[in-house]
């Protein structure tokens, strides 16, 4: 596993722990309200959160050119999704923000990890 595996691994555990720790946090950058439930910040948690610390914590873990892969289509699906709300849903400057951190990474990851295999 080289520097650019390692590093694509920490910036996904990095958002991913703002994310799974301070969801009010994450839901106030994305403009999200809590609802009556508590399952809003329990979502943002999960999919925003534990997940992308998961998914680098695996790639750090297993050291391999696949796993680094994987991750980039994680953050490629993100970026999949965000492109369809620009395109149905309005675009805005921090959606289109988003995007292109998505994007990036998950390019990086899908570089990285079929460059090495």
């Amino acid at each position: 596993m080289d520097i650019l595996d390692t590093v694509i691994a920490l910036v996904s555990i990095g958002f991913g722990l703002i994310g799974w720790l301070a969801p009010a946090y994450t839901m106030d950058v994305l403009d999200l309200r809590p609802g009556p439930s508590p399952m809003g910040p329990s979502e943002v948690r999960a999919a925003s959160g534990a997940l992308f610390v998961g998914l680098g914590l695996g790639v750090l873990w297993l050291g391999t050119p696949t796993a680094v892969a994987m991750l980039g289509f994680a953050w490629g699906g993100a970026a999949v999704g965000r492109a369809t709300s620009l395109a149905l849903d309005g675009a805005t400057t921090r959606k289109w923000g988003f995007f292109v951190v998505e994007a990036v990474v998950a390019a990086l990851a899908l570089w990285a990890g079929f460059a090495a295999s």
